[in-house]
């Protein structure tokens, strides 16, 4: 049984994540979905649970088979949630995510970022407003530096098997001109080693702004998810270290899986 945990916290990010994943998981009986509550006061624990029986009620619904609540007093999420995960041996955490505006994501949208950061399980994150209708191209973001030690090979094609997805896989470089060097033509052989029994297309842009980049190819491709992966204690700062208006994470229409090798 593969587990998969959804925080809610029942702000609408939090529902809309769990309705993404209701959709995302319906019917699929080798799937089991754990909604996680953390509340931080006793008095808060009864509302908790009347609240997380609801949520199960209506994931019943929409076709979802297996479903545990869990639900604890706590304060530090996600240390918690990546117990949980631990324990659990998770197939993904899904996550919400939400506010536009750069200052408010420093503040709001870091429990999100963070626990993509940690090296628990790989982290869906459901933007705002997303709905699930169906994955049937996966982008694979890729700097094809070191590929064979780097690429979580494991977490992309446990959601290329279970959607049936083509990969499509995609660097961005400045540097990209007429012919790719030795060194990218060696990694992305790797990469097709990595991948040959599903056939990935290979794409090669030259752009200065990666996110721009990646959300026009996005459109282009009809992306229903994107893989990045996270560097170890740098991907925050990735995120905000440019002044481009639009950061991949926050604001992408498309579901962002972050998976570390």
């Amino acid at each position: 049984m593969k587990d998969f945990i959804i925080p809610v916290d029942f702000s609408e990010t939090s529902l809309n994540a769990t309705r993404y994943a209701a959709g995302m998981l319906s019917g699929k009986t080798d799937c089991r979905v754990i909604l996680y509550n953390m509340f931080k006061s006793e008095e808060d624990a009864g509302t908790a649970a009347k609240y997380l029986e609801s949520l199960k009620a209506e994931m019943e619904q929409k076709g979802v088979l297996n479903i545990e609540l869990v639900k604890e007093l706590g304060n530090d999420l996600i240390d918690s949630l990546g117990r949980l995960a631990y324990q659990k041996t998770a197939e993904l955490i899904i996550m919400g995510i939400t506010e536009k505006d750069e200052w408010r994501q420093l503040l709001f949208g870091s429990n999100t970022i963070k626990m993509a950061e940690e090296n628990v399980c790989p982290v869906l994150i459901i933007p705002e407003g997303a709905k699930f209708t169906g994955v049937n191209n996966v982008a694979l973001t890729s700097d094809f530096k070191d590929v064979m030690n780097t690429t979580p090979v494991l977490a992309i094609k446990s959601v290329l098997e279970m959607f049936n997805a083509s990969l499509h896989v995609v660097n961005v470089d400045n540097e990209h001109y007429v012919a790719l060097t030795e060194e990218y033509l060696d990694e992305r052989n790797k990469m097709q080693k990595l991948f040959a029994e599903y056939k990935p297309e290979f794409y090669f842009i030259g752009m200065n702004d990666f996110h721009e980049a990646v959300e026009q190819f996005s459109k282009d491709k009809n992306i229903d998810m994107i893989v990045i992966i996270p560097k170890i204690h740098s991907f925050i700062n990735s995120l905000f270290s440019t002044s481009h208006t639009k950061k991949l994470a926050f604001n992408s229409t498309v579901p962002i899986l972050a998976a570390h090798q």
